[in-house]
Order: C-alpha cells, then sequence, then structure tokens
C-alpha cells in the first residue's frame, strides 16, 4: 500500500493561507471515533466491559451514539462527509455495534485485537480512509466527551478542514475558564488566520500552580483531543517518529479480515505495535523538527467537556435550586452541590453538601467532589483485591441479548437470561453445571442434545450436565427466561463453544 504523502506540501517554516472554495471543493473528510477507552473514572456506572462511551450518562442516547450523529449532522460546507470509522475494542465490538444499529447510523467498525492506545487506532482508522479514496481528511475524535453549542463546534471543524487540506497538522484546543490539572495543554504561538494559532508546545497535566499560570498567561489552551489531517500526513508522520509501530498497523490490517461494515486486523502483528498515544506519538514532536508539518491549534469554544470525572458530569448537566443533579430514584433533603443517580434502588440523602453518590446494583459509591480525581486509584485497589465489579456489571451484554445474575450461594447461581428477537446462544456444553431453564416471556427454541423442541410461558426444561446445547429466539419479541445453573463450579469458563452464530472461539 503507498502511504506517501500525495497533496501535503507544507513545511514546518510555513503555513498555507487557508484553502478556498475551489482547493477544498468535494474534498472527502472521514470522521474518525475512537472508542476504545475503558473510562474507569466514572465507576461504578463506567466499566472495563461496559466503558462510558456506551453509557447514557448526559441523556437517552449514549455518549457514542450522541458522538456519531453529531459527526453526520455537519451542514454542508464546500467538503463531503464519509460514512464514520470508529474504532473500538473485541470486548465492547458487540455492543458498539448494536448501537450504532441503534442509532440508524452507517459506520465502519475497526476492531482493535488488543489495546494499544490512541495513535495505533488512528493509524489503523488511516489506512482504511486512504483505501479508495484520494488522500482523506481525517477528523479524530474520542467518543466520549459533551459538546453543546454544534455551530461552534462545526465552524471550528470547517476552518480546521480547510488548513488540513494544505498540509498542516491541526488540533482543537479551548481556551480554559479555569485552572484545570486534570487535562493536557497546548501552548500557543503566533496569530493566525481564522482566530487560529501556531502550535508550540504540547504540555501533559500539570500541577495547580502550573495550571494557575497558564490560565494567567493566555497562551495555553485545553487540549481537546480532537485532530484533523490528512490521512497520508498522519502516516508519514509516524514514518519518521514511530516506524515500528506503523510497519506493524500496516502488516495488521493488510493481513486482517473483513467486509464492508468492519475489519479485523490481524492480532499477532498488532499485538507488536508499540502502546502510545497520538500526542506522545506524534502531536509532542510538533515544533521540535522542521521535517514535521506545520502545527496548527483552532479554538474549539463551544461548551465541550472531556465528561472524565464524575465533577465534569455535574457541570454538565442541568441543576435544581439547591446545585444538585438527581438521577433515578432519588430522594434529597438539606442536600446542595451533589450528584446522586440511582440505577433502580431508592437513594436518600440528608444533609449532605458536594458529594457524588451513585448506585448500581452490584456497586455502590460515594465520594466529595473534590476527590473524584482518585476514582481511578479506588478501582484498582478493587481490581487488587480481584473483585468482579472492578471489570464488569452485575447485567452482562453478549451479541445475542444480556443476562444478570440476580442471585448466588453455595453450588447454585440464578440469571435472568434475554435474548433479543432472532438472536442465539452458541452451541455449547458445560463440564461442571446442570441448568433449569423457566421461560417468563416469549418463545425459546431448545436443542438439547440429539432434540429440539419449543417452550412457551410458563414451560420449563432441564440440561444436564456434559449435554450439549443451544437457546435460540426464533420470535419477534425478546425472549425472557430464568436459569438457575447448579453444580461445583459456575464460572463463565466452564464454557465449551462448539459452534457459534457471532464467531466467538
Amino acid at each position: 500500500m503507498d502511504i506517501q504523502t500525495r497533496s501535503a506540501n507544507a513545511t514546518s517554516d510555513e503555513i498555507q493561507p487557508l484553502g478556498n472554495a475551489s482547493s477544498i471543493t468535494d474534498i472527502a473528510v472521514v470522521p474518525v471515533v475512537l472508542a476504545g477507552g475503558s473510562g474507569t473514572r466514572l465507576w461504578p456506572l463506567s466499566r472495563e466491559q461496559f466503558p462510558k462511551q456506551l453509557i447514557d450518562v448526559l441523556g437517552q442516547e449514549s455518549l457514542l451514539q450522541t458522538t456519531v450523529q453529531r459527526l453526520l449532522s455537519v451542514p454542508p460546507f464546500r467538503w463531503k462527509v464519509e460514512r464514520p470509522i470508529v474504532v473500538c475494542g473485541e470486548d465492547t465490538r458487540f455492543a458498539t455495534q448494536a448501537q450504532l444499529r441503534a442509532a440508524g447510523v452507517e459506520t465502519h467498525v475497526i476492531v482493535e485485537p488488543c489495546r494499544r492506545e490512541t495513535a495505533p487506532a488512528l493509524t489503523l482508522a488511516a489506512l482504511a480512509a486512504l483505501r479508495g479514496k484520494e488522500d482523506a481528511i481525517v477528523v479524530a475524535m474520542p467518543a466520549d466527551h459533551a459538546i453543546t453549542e454544534l455551530q461552534a463546534f462545526y465552524s471550528a471543524i470547517d476552518t480546521a478542514v480547510r488548513y488540513a487540506c494544505d498540509g498542516a497538522i491541526v488540533s482543537l484546543g479551548v481556551p480554559p475558564t479555569r485552572p484545570d490539572s486534570g487535562f493536557g495543554y497546548i501552548k500557543t504561538g503566533s496569530a493566525l488566520e481564522n482566530g487560529a494559532r501556531r502550535i508550540e508546545q504540547f504540555v501533559e497535566k500539570p500541577a495547580v500552580a502550573t495550571a494557575e499560570r497558564y490560565l494567567a498567561s493566555g497562551c495555553y489552551w485545553w487540549n481537546s483531543g480532537i485532530f484533523v489531517l490528512r490521512a497520508s500526513v498522519w502516516l508519514n508522520a509516524l514514518r519518521m517518529l514511530e516506524p515500528s509501530m506503523l510497519d506493524a498497523c500496516v502488516s495488521a490490517y493488510n493481513r486482517g479480515t473483513g467486509d464492508d461494515d468492519a475489519s479485523f486486523p490481524d492480532a499477532v502483528a498488532f499485538s507488536s505495535a508499540p502502546a502510545s498515544s497520538i500526542d506522545y506519538a506524534v502531536m509532542e514532536h510538533l515544533g521540535r523538527t522542521q521535517s514535521l508539518p506545520p502545527g496548527v491549534v483552532v479554538p474549539l469554544d463551544a461548551g465541550w467537556s472531556d465528561l472524565g470525572t464524575w465533577d465534569a458530569v455535574w457541570g454538565a448537566l442541568e441543576k435544581d435550586s439547591e446545585g444538585n443533579v438527581a438521577s433515578g430514584r432519588v430522594a434529597l433533603a438539606e442536600t446542595t452541590e451533589s450528584l446522586v443517580r440511582s440505577e433502580g434502588r431508592l437513594v436518600a440523602c440528608i444533609g449532605v453538601k458536594n458529594l457524588i453518590v451513585v448506585e448500581t446494583a452490584d456497586a455502590v459509591m460515594v465520594a466529595d467532589r473534590s476527590r473524584v480525581q482518585d476514582v481511578k486509584a479506588l478501582v484498582e485497589k478493587i481490581r487488587m483485591q480481584q473483585a468482579p465489579e472492578a471489570d464488569r456489571h452485575r447485567m452482562v451484554r453478549r451479541p445475542w441479548g444480556y443476562y444478570d445474575s440476580i442471585d448466588q450461594g453455595d453450588r447454585f447461581q440464578v440469571k435472568r437470561i434475554v435474548v433479543t428477537p432472532g438472536g442465539s446462544l452458541s452451541l455449547q456444553l458445560h463440564h461442571h453445571r446442570a441448568e433449569h431453564w423457566i421461560v417468563v416471556r416469549g418463545t425459546a427454541r431448545v436443542t438439547r442434545g440429539d432434540e429440539q423442541f419449543l417452550l412457551s410461558e410458563n414451560e420449563s426444561t432441564y440440561i444436564p450436565l456434559g449435554v450439549t446445547h443451544r437457546l435460540e429466539n426464533p420470535g419477534k419479541l425478546p425472549l425472557e427466561l430464568i436459569e438457575v445453573q447448579s453444580g461445583a463450579y459456575l464460572g463463565e469458563d466452564d464454557i465449551v463453544r462448539l459452534d457459534d452464530t457471532y464467531g466467538r472461539s
């Protein structure tokens, strides 16, 4: 695959003027949504196996759905928006694809076989964007951020695309409103057209005192994590700075499998790519070498938030007269400046201030709003205790639906299983447990050994230990049943899959 730069000729000594109408007519702009994050800072709502981009943190839709729809709703400029590319991990691909289908958007999903941070993820997307395109411009952004002022966002993207047309590496920077030590910063240089500036330096998250100096200087903007550049420019920058990463990603992409809807890079090749962020791999080198294209930062004053902490979520949501954000079954008395969220049980607070209270089916977190940066460390401590709540919810999503472990004890476990219409569990067997199935709603097609039969509501069956079985929903409504497992060992790894519709081993 030829990844030479074909139309990005600017050097670090000069920044071309904004492209005129004729120079960017019909340019292909490919939105790239990076959806591989773990989102542990919003625990217990967000977890490793169901991170924050898949959760309705701010409203009825997930952050992933909102991000993709935002990019597809760009008003007509002098460039054409192509089908978005979404990069996600193997653990979340079924949930990601299900949410995209539910949102009614057509995307191409690239499934990373292992996590290698954002730079390799963007590299896979750039390779996909180049295929069949002259040299697409990539607009890359995280899947889990919030933007409230859409017209300002679209205007910033338009300015960034114009600079990217002339070969610049463009970042969107947010003029800071407070000395926040939770963000990376961009040191800005000389002024360009339309409010843009040269990039002088990317800096890591500073201490509070340093962040205060940054704010006072007026020269530092928050790094939004949104980047706009030609696909070839990114790949050629990697060839110079991270050649082993580029080689691994090209090999993984070319040796991978897939179709028009999804790509599956080769796992062995991709695992050899160094793990690195976009900032560390490329952006922090801008201005340090004359060989790289110029760096431009465009101001983004559009109500941006990275929703990186529960305090940021509190700040992004509408509050009552006491400064509270309440969601779910919540009762508050003499409570102020707090976020209280219930996913099921009633949560009552009396006489508290500046708290974050989040309840889920299997965990409750209470934190002072000034300590929300410590949630990630708390999750690591829970993980060291080998508690499953660190990584997964009680309700576990599968490509065929989900199950909820509603009770368990010595030698037994009870699950509520919901199978979507047309869904099918794998043909499987267990070495250490037997199962009883009771249909609560819908119709089940059951394979048990050599026989196959239907079960309707209030009917049940028994799957003996070691017997091959499969559960399917042949109907048009969700199938709901109660499963009672009994045996010496009830772990999820006691599943021997013999055949699977979704390609799981």
